[in-house]
């Protein structure tokens, strides 16, 4: 098990949720904007490539194993928008205030049982060698209420519910969050594979 891994994300609340995941791993995870490293340009089509991408572009410049993810919100309604383009939905400047302000514009009229949605997250390791990638993918299914509800998480997170738990996922503590979470169920799959690959 590699001693050091940098975080392809400089996204408080992502760190947060990332570390308590793969905090039993043993593994010191650094975020990247700890080591100077900037945002990759995501260009890919899928969450995998853009995964695989902020990854690489981690890795090759801090000469370490990294760990990234994509995730994002796809909306039935919409045809699968916002998809991989989530966090700058409303725009190059984007706030998580802005993008759903947004999806919610777009969504006006449309009754609750069409609101359906779920999130999805891909989340990879890449060694520093580049030989070895690891992907993991999760799902999160739910609908889209008409105003926000809780003060929790970040993102979409006040405006999507979980009919299982009868709550947005603004409104989950940190643990059910990441056991019910997309992003929760990529990572728990991902800390199982590096388990599974370094044993």
């Amino acid at each position: 098990m590699p001693g050091k891994v940098v975080l392809a994300t400089g996204n408080p609340g992502k760190v947060r949720e990332i570390q308590r995941i793969l905090g039993d791993l043993g593994v010191e995870v650094v975020p990247q904007s700890e080591l100077g490293v900037g945002d990759a340009d995501e260009t890919g089509a899928s969450f995998v490539a853009n995964a695989l991408i902020k990854a690489r572009h981690a890795s090759l410049i801090t000469g370490l194993p990294a760990i990234a993810d994509d995730s994002g919100l796809v909306v039935d309604a919409l045809g699968g928008r916002p998809g991989v383009y989530s966090a700058r939905y409303s725009g190059a400047d984007a706030t998580d205030e802005s993008n759903i302000d947004k999806l919610l514009r777009e969504l006006e009229g449309v009754p609750g049982e069409q609101r359906t949605a779920a999130f999805h997250c891909c989340a990879v390791f890449v060694s520093a060698d580049d030989a070895t990638s690891l992907v993991a993918e999760g799902r999160w299914t739910g609908t889209i209420l008409e105003q926000r509800r809780g003060t929790e998480g970040f993102g979409y997170d006040p405006v999507f519910f979980d009919p299982e738990c009868g709550r947005t996922a603004a409104e989950l503590g940190p643990e059910l969050k990441n056991a019910r979470s997309h992003r929760g169920k990529a990572l728990t799959a991902l800390a199982e594979m590096l388990r599974e690959h370094f044993v």
